[in-house]
C-alpha cells in the first residue's frame, strides 16, 4: 500500500494536543538518553532492559493516542464522505506495524 505521507489532519491538531504530544515524546527522548548512560557505565543488563521496556510501552502509548485521534477525525471523517474504505485500510496496514 502507498502510504502518503504529505496528507493532513481532516481537523488540526489544536496547540495542547499537540504539546501533549511532544512533551511525551521529550519524556522517552530523556529516557532513550538515560539508557545511553546506563551503557556507558556498564550497568546491569537487567535493569537496562527493563528500561527499554519501559521506553516501548510509552511509544506505543503514544502511537495508540495518535491512532485514536486519527480515527476519530479522519477516518471518521473519510467514512461520512464516503471514502471510508481506503481510509479503514491505510489505518489496518499502519495497526499492523504496531502489532509486531
Amino acid at each position: 500500500m502507498d502510504m502518503k505521507h504529505d496528507k493532513h489532519p481532516v481537523k488540526p491538531r489544536t496547540d495542547n494536543e499537540k504539546q501533549a504530544v511532544v512533551n511525551r515524546l521529550k519524556r522517552i527522548e530523556g529516557q532513550v538518553r538515560g539508557i545511553q548512560k546506563m551503557v556507558e557505565e556498564d550497568r546491569y543488563c537487567v535493569d537496562i532492559l527493563v528500561q527499554i521496556s519501559a521506553i516501548n510501552a510509552a511509544l506505543k502509548k503514544v502511537g495508540f493516542s495518535v491512532a485514536e485521534r486519527h480515527t476519530k477525525h479522519c477516518v471518521s471523517d473519510a467514512v461520512l464522505s464516503g471514502n471510508g474504505e481506503e481510509a479503514i485500510e491505510e489505518l489496518m496496514e499502519v495497526m499492523k506495524h504496531f502489532s509486531k
